[in-house]
């Protein structure tokens, strides 16, 4: 950050053992190291905060860009569903001939056989068996 070395901190150091004294020199060193350290905590907390910003931006850019892409996709796929029930319609429509003035009806589906339905092996398996008749005396 500084660029300082040792010769400055010896001169610095000097400098402070004459100005404040040394009864009080190893207080307002340790007040400056406690000061020191909270401004170092703080440009820290500074940079996360800015990276966390640089983050949220960059997933809402990718969040857009991905929202586009499912949207484009979603009406491609629609149009071509479109397209393709249109032509199946066509196809349908065409397939059924138009019945003239003059054509027959459709021939009606053979009715089931009416006869006597044959009986079941075992009458107790027979839902619709009823029990049999008791004589009375």
């Amino acid at each position: 950050m500084f660029d300082i070395g040792f010769s400055e901190l010896l001169v610095i150091g000097i400098v402070a053992l004459i100005v404040i004294g040394p009864q009080r020199l190893p207080q307002v060193a340790r007040t400056l190291g406690h000061l020191f350290g909270r401004m170092q905590r703080y440009v820290n907390d500074v940079k996360a905060d800015i990276a966390r910003e640089m983050e949220v931006a960059e997933l809402k850019k990718l969040q857009t860009t991905i929202e586009d892409a499912a949207g484009a996709f979603q009406s491609s796929v629609s149009k071509e569903v479109n397209e393709t029930e249109s032509e199946l319609n066509k196809l349908a429509q065409a397939a059924q001939p138009e019945p003239g003035p003059y054509a027959e009806p459709a021939p009606a589906p053979p009715a089931p056989a009416a006869g006597p339905a044959s009986p079941p092996l075992d009458p107790a398996l027979d839902p619709n068996a009823r029990p049999p008749a008791q004589k009375q005396a």
